[in-house]
């Protein structure tokens, strides 16, 4: 294993235009809280009056969501190699515009035909203006201490669903969904894309590349050559797993509950505290990379989520699922920083974007399979004690294999630190 430096960390003078990356941080923000307010938890909000305003089905409708996310993982990997050649400025401010667009058709639709036509375009909405964009800029502009920086925007975006979902709820009630939507799409429009076209600068070294006509100097690894190290598909199957163990518990844990004699309340609080101990994983995560490294914090995480998804086939026999709570909620807070952190120590910032996309393709995709992957795992396997050890023996061996694979690169193909 390699001696970087831990979680992206490092001492000496600032890097030129430090500070500007600070308004950089401030601008996503706000523009992240708005766009995972009002695209991604808008859905769950509206999709009631949906179903009964098209005539079709749950299924039918949240086949949509599904579609959507499932274009936006597919859509990571050519989002990344924009965002290595030209900054996140211009993709980002056209995704905004897209978004914008996309929400105020998505008031329109009158069939679930014109639903799915706005949520598979609406999929190339959130890969342009969602975490992964958001991510790629902050790398660029902080080639060390990014951990930082990354965790105030993930603290902020956290709080997306407890500002915007009551917000919502109400004006469902006051104006109907179709009203509310075209609301919400001046929103998007007067505030996500005048702040990423006039304040998302490109960093400096995209700046000084495109005044000499040259590619950009950051140093670090292509994504063919990131794909020639084992490393690479370690990540991307981990991430998978993750992604998958932590969707298909969201969904199926309420009915689960009450098997046990939890009320449908509590099962639901229970489930809504797995969410908000997400933010406190995130907290915790700065701290604990920079004390043992992110290459040491990763393979924690995953073992920390196999321990919660392990004791949930003993729920029956525990006083209480506090312990599972804490432990799911707060590995998936740090996944999310998680995932930026270790691909840019291990490949350098270069081409960051490009190889986080990629790895990307398999953790988003897992959050859109795991639905209905998980319903069939749980036909087959006969109950949900099974199901929920097979994910925690999955979890396992990814974290295993994380934490044995070398992730040292040659000193030529690496980032400086």
């Amino acid at each position: 294993m390699s001696d970087r430096r831990p979680g992206g960390q490092q001492t000496g003078a600032a890097t030129p235009g430090r500070h500007y990356g600070w308004v950089i941080v401030a601008t996503l923000c706000v523009t992240e809280t708005i766009t995972w307010g009002i695209i991604f938890y808008g859905f769950p909000v509206f999709l009631g009056a949906m179903e009964g305003d098209l005539g079709a089905s749950r299924v039918v409708v949240t086949g949509a969501f599904s579609l959507g996310l499932g274009v936006a993982a597919l859509a990571g990997v050519p989002v990344g190699r924009w965002l290595d050649r030209h900054g996140a400025r211009l993709l980002m401010t056209l995704g905004s515009v897209l978004a914008a667009t996309l929400t105020l058709l998505w008031s329109m639709v009158e069939t679930p035909a014109a639903l799915y036509a706005v949520w598979v375009l609406m999929g190339i909405a959130m890969a342009t203006t969602l975490y992964e964009p958001a991510f790629a800029a902050i790398v660029q502009w902080f080639p060390t201490g990014r951990d930082r920086a990354l965790l105030t925007v993930t603290i902020a975006a956290g709080f997306a669903s407890t500002i915007f979902m009551p917000i919502e709820a109400w004006l469902l009630q006051a104006v109907g969904w179709r009203q509310a939507l075209t609301i919400l799409a001046g929103v998007l429009a007067v505030t996500t894309i005048p702040l990423h076209a006039l304040l998302l600068r490109p960093p400096p070294h995209l700046a000084v590349s495109r005044a000499a006509g040259a590619p950009p100097t950051a140093p670090g690894l292509a994504l063919g050559a990131a794909r020639r190290h084992p490393i690479f598909w370690i990540l991307a199957l981990a991430f998978f797993v993750s992604n998958f163990a932590h969707t298909s518990g969201t969904v199926h844990l309420i009915p689960y509950l009450t098997r046990y004699g939890y009320s449908a309340a509590l099962a639901a609080a229970t489930v809504g505290w797995i969410g908000a101990m997400q933010v406190g994983g995130r907290i915790f995560f700065v701290p604990v990379a920079a004390w043992l490294g992110t290459r040491w914090v990763v393979p924690g995480l995953f073992l920390a989520q196999t321990a919660g998804m392990g004791l949930l086939p003993f729920i029956g026999w525990l006083p209480s699922a506090i312990p599972i709570v804490v432990l799911l909620g707060a590995a998936n807070g740090m996944s999310t920083l998680a995932r930026a952190s270790i691909v840019s120590d291990i490949f350098g910032r270069r081409h960051y974007a490009s190889i986080s996309g990629a790895i990307a393709l398999g953790a988003n995709g897992a959050r859109a399979l795991a639905p209905i992957g998980a319903s069939i795992l749980f036909q087959g396997l006969g109950s949900y004690e099974r199901l929920f050890g097979i994910l925690a023996v999955a979890l396992l061996l990814v974290s295993v294999m994380v934490l044995l694979t070398d992730t040292s690169l040659r000193l030529s193909e690496r980032e400086p630190r």
